[in-house]
């Protein structure tokens, strides 16, 4: 069973994290994956709930029925600085004490680092897992990595690697839909990259937005002034505003039994927010069956 879970992050603005959890319910969802935000964990910040936060978000959990599946903290700790690093497993450390005061057993995050220094940073991030190792096995807490634009890895072969290469069973691999085009350089090979991380028993979760190409034509979908700028542009449509293969994506995923977390994380369209998220999870209830 898939469970098909809401990324309220188009709603942070406008109502609290436990309102989120309201608003989900109104729309028909049954989880959320609560991504960064000021209130909680905000990008590469201590996290900043307390013990009165999280009782508010289980309340809103008891009246809603809605329930927080994951979490989605990222946190710099593969960091090329030292101090940074530590300082980003000390924010990790924090973040497992709320995930399991929430009952949260599933993690997803991002390797993130400098892709300019990938080496430096790899070196980082394998230090990072291995000082938060005893944290996660004690919690209970499994995680799941993605490679994202501009971390240290952005490529889909690359980073099931380094997921396979930690060989334990708590760490695992999530696949992002809207970085399809950056996670294969271009090619799009949505099943191909699917498949290979259910084949190895890592595939845990996905993300589900659209996104065009931009390597296709001559790399201008979109444009970044100056040419050249040491910055990753990508999207987070909805589905059908972009070019992922969506047909080839959930029949991969019904071909591989995908059971994991499908999480809607549309971005940047707060105007039609309730009607793209509504809209992505009748697609996914008819596609899951869920």
């Amino acid at each position: 069973m898939v469970d098909i879970a809401l990324d309220p992050n188009m709603y942070y603005m406008t109502m609290s994290t436990a309102d989120t959890l309201r608003k989900a319910a109104e729309l028909g969802f049954r989880y959320v994956e609560l991504s960064p935000n000021n209130e909680f964990h905000l990008w590469h910040h201590y996290p900043k709930a307390d013990r009165a936060f999280i009782e508010e978000l289980k309340g809103a959990e008891r009246d809603t029925g809605v329930k927080i599946r994951t979490l989605n903290p990222v946190f710099n700790w593969s960091s090329p600085d030292e101090a940074e690093r530590a300082a980003q497993v000390r924010n990790w450390r924090r973040l497992l004490q709320l995930a399991d005061a929430l009952d949260v057993r599933d993690i997803v995050s991002e390797f993130s680092g400098d892709r300019n220094r990938p080496d430096r940073c790899e070196q980082q991030w394998y230090r990072s897992i291995e000082e938060l190792t005893p944290d996660f096995e004690r919690y209970g807490i499994r995680l799941a990595m993605e490679a994202h634009p501009y971390d240290y890895v952005e490529l889909h072969d690359r980073a099931l690697e380094l997921v396979r290469s930690v060989d334990e069973e708590w760490v695992g691999y999530e696949y992002c839909c809207p970085h399809t085009f950056h996670l294969s350089d271009g090619a799009g090979d949505a099943g191909r990259m699917i498949r290979s991380a259910a084949a190895v028993g890592k595939l845990r979760e996905v993300h589900v937005s659209d996104t065009f190409n931009h390597r296709a034509n001559d790399g201008n979908r979109y444009i970044v002034n100056p040419p050249g700028a040491d910055v990753t542009v990508h999207q987070h449509n909805a589905i059908g505003q972009g070019e992922v293969p969506w047909d080839e994506v959930f029949s991969t995923l019904r071909d591989v039994d995908f059971d994991g977390v499908a999480s809607v994380c549309v971005f940047g369209w707060h105007e039609y927010a309730d009607d793209y998220n509504k809209a992505a999870l009748e697609r996914l209830t008819a596609e899951f069956g869920a």
